[in-house]
């Protein structure tokens, strides 16, 4: 399991989201012609998060990338008929259509949401390219996609620290690398 997907599904817990890791959407023959890719392998989303008062479920690609260059606000724009690269939900109309409906149909066959469930695509990225974060949130928006930056990450570990204890990696990674400020009363809070 992506150590970077255990900490962002730590955060969204924070945030009330029940979460589940790896989900894999069974597309039929037909969905996938549809898609123009006969062969293509069971999509997967890296996190849905559920949440369950405002019946909402996030369809979420985290992308680390923290020891390479990172998102690519120009490879988020690409316009693809079929669908290919990395960003492919971002990037298809067509595939993204068809697999978040093949999502929520999957999800209610296994009483994991309702048929007015809202679906809503996200991205949570460790490190973008060039630091175009208010680009890539602008174009999430745009969309009505959910974006979480490196810059929104950090500040939400950084609130992890102010958490009670909980035996979870990225809250006690918190609380250590934010022990001197906490201390001394230096932690800001939002």
């Amino acid at each position: 399991m992506d150590h970077f997907e255990n900490i962002i599904s730590t955060l969204l817990e924070a945030e009330g989201y029940w979460v589940r890791r790896s989900f894999k959407v069974n597309l039929t023959k037909e969905e996938k012609r549809r898609i123009g890719k006969h062969s293509i392998p069971r999509p997967e989303i890296d996190l849905l998060a559920f949440k369950f008062p405002t019946n909402e479920v996030l369809a979420l690609e985290a992308k680390s990338f923290l020891d390479s260059s990172g998102v690519n606000l120009e490879q988020l724009q690409e316009k693809h008929e079929v669908p290919k690269g990395r960003y492919k939900l971002f990037t298809s109309e067509n595939y993204r259509s068809i697999v978040l409906s093949r999502l929520l149909s999957d999800l209610v066959a296994c009483g994991m949401a309702y048929a007015n469930t809202k679906i809503t695509l996200g991205l949570a990225a460790g490190k973008i390219y060039q630091n175009r974060s208010d680009s890539i949130r602008a174009l999430m928006l745009d969309n009505n996609w959910f974006f979480w930056s490196p810059e929104d990450i950090k500040q939400k570990v950084t609130d992890l620290a102010k958490r009670g204890y909980e035996n979870d990696p990225a809250i006690i990674t918190a609380k250590i690398l934010m022990r001197q400020n906490i201390v001394s009363g230096q932690l800001e809070t939002k």
